[in-house]
């Protein structure tokens, strides 16, 4: 869509076009423009592709809650999230839009006050946002009806099938009413989401994003060759040759997310992490830290960070490659957005280069492999911050008492030594280049080096294997 009309012309109500203008939205994103229309005027379910961070959830929030009757006490709407963080982000984001209409909207997941719940659903509301398990909790006490549901909504669908949540989504829908609306909203359309389309909706309407290369645009993709021990010193030497950084760290797994946590930790930077152990209250902490800026660096897992929507970041670090090029691109999604730029490092370690090269040619993007800075081009960045930072302090207000004791120590004659003391005490060995020894890269086997320049047709011809590999993604199942 190059002409994107006004909320105005999609015909959103008034009431929530001053919401809206509240929350600063001044006009829709293709996504929006693409869903709300037909949820307003047309009678078909929808499926949509669409990534975190590109208003999806304003995408079928406004229409469904221009269209439900308010105060009604009965549950008009149902959308079903994998994580509950989202399920919280997505009831946050369209209680926003409500304004003035009277629509009760209820979260429900695991982790909360089951009486709270109980008492709020018996008080009566308008819509459920929830996670599979939960809602199946809550239809097997009886305490949740959906008798009387118009609009069912599956948001991030792909990865609730590769949570295995299918039997839990099919259990949910045997509740709803034949004659109601089905959204479904997922990053990729994989097979299985075709077929879940196929198998529970009526005729449907697609709606797509622009490409994902398009989504990336503004992120500075590149890659480092670095053995597996190295991991932790070339991250440490990335984040101090920075001037600002502000990142997503992606682990494979729980327990290396707390490893790299706690070693972080450990250096002085405030960094956090998070993964499935993680109770509900700690999780909410953990985020409200870090979008607060207390933290500087969150480590996740993939399955984690579903759900959280930081619109800042400055970088986004793959520590762990991805198996799955989708999962490479809904990472690096996460930065450079709403017209800033970020930058997205992939740390490829000793039999991965055939990784990073098959995320190349599913993506159709060029990722740059870089050296890492040496130990002095790292202190020189960090010089160029501390000069910045003492320059900018300079133009603030500083009490007279500081300004009166710099005049008695410059007295002295020595204002060159006096400044030298001062930032040795402060900074300590910060700027010592020996705090950054050498590391080296991995060699590759002869494959991989034969192979090391290659055009998109050679790439092409050379990972025809992986075309021809079966995705196991969404085998796996977890009980809810």
């Amino acid at each position: 869509m190059t002409n994107i009309p006004s909320f105005s012309d999609l015909g959103v109500a008034p009431d929530i076009l001053a919401a809206l203008e509240v929350k600063g939205f001044t006009q829709p994103t293709p996504i929006q423009a693409g869903t709300i229309p037909l949820l307003l005027n047309g009678e078909k379910d929808i499926v949509a592709q669409a990534q975190t961070g590109t208003g999806k959830t304003a995408a079928f929030g406004i229409p469904v809650l221009q269209r439900i009757t308010p105060g009604l006490g009965k549950v008009q709407a149902i959308v079903l999230a994998p994580t509950r963080e989202l399920a919280n982000q997505v009831c946050e984001e369209m209680s926003s839009l409500t304004a003035v209409r009277d629509i009760k909207i209820l979260p429900i997941y695991g982790g909360q006050d089951m009486g709270a719940q109980l008492r709020a659903l018996r008080k009566g509301v308008d819509v459920v946002v929830g996670t599979p398990g939960r809602v199946i909790d809550h239809l097997n006490r009886k305490s949740l009806r959906l008798d009387d549901v118009q609009y069912v909504i599956l948001d991030e669908a792909d990865e609730m099938l590769n949570m295995g949540f299918l039997e839990p989504i099919e259990t949910i829908l045997g509740f709803v009413p034949q004659q109601r609306r089905m959204l479904l909203f997922s990053a990729t359309m994989p097979a299985p989401i075709l077929k879940l389309a196929r198998q529970f909706m009526g005729e449907y309407d697609v709606v797509k994003m622009a490409s994902n290369q398009d989504s990336s645009a503004n992120v500075e993709q590149v890659f480092y060759e670095i053995k597996e021990r190295d991991k932790l010193r070339a991250l440490k030497r990335l984040i101090d040759s920075e001037s600002e950084f502000y990142s997503l760290v992606f682990c494979r797994t729980r327990a290396g997310s707390d490893r790299l946590a706690a070693k972080l930790s450990q250096m002085g930077y405030n960094v956090e992490a998070l993964h499935g152990d993680v109770s509900q209250s700690q999780r909410e902490r953990i985020l409200e830290k870090f979008k607060n800026g207390h933290s500087s660096m969150l480590v996740a897992t993939d399955v984690a960070a579903r759900g959280i929507d930081v619109n800042n970041l400055s970088h986004v670090i793959n520590f762990d490659l991805p198996d799955n090029p989708e999962v490479y691109v809904h990472r690096i999604g996460r930065t450079g957005r709403a017209g800033s730029t970020g930058k997205a490092i992939s740390f490829v370690s000793q039999g991965e280069f055939g990784k990073i090269r098959h995320i190349m040619k599913a993506t159709r993007t060029e990722i740059a492999k870089k050296s890492l800075p040496a130990g002095q081009e790292v202190v020189e960045a960090k010089c160029d911050a501390i000069k910045q930072k003492v320059f900018d302090a300079a133009e603030g207000d500083i009490p007279q008492a500081y300004h009166n004791l710099a005049k008695e120590m410059l007295a002295s004659g020595k204002p060159a030594t006096l400044l030298a003391a001062l930032l040795k005490e402060h900074y300590g060995t910060k700027l010592d280049a020996g705090a950054y020894p050498e590391i080296t890269e991995p060699e590759r086997n002869r494959y991989h080096s034969r192979h090391q320049e290659f055009s998109h047709k050679q790439r092409g011809k050379s990972n025809s294997y992986y075309g021809k590999r079966k995705s196991s993604s969404f085998k796996r199942k977890r009980h809810y």
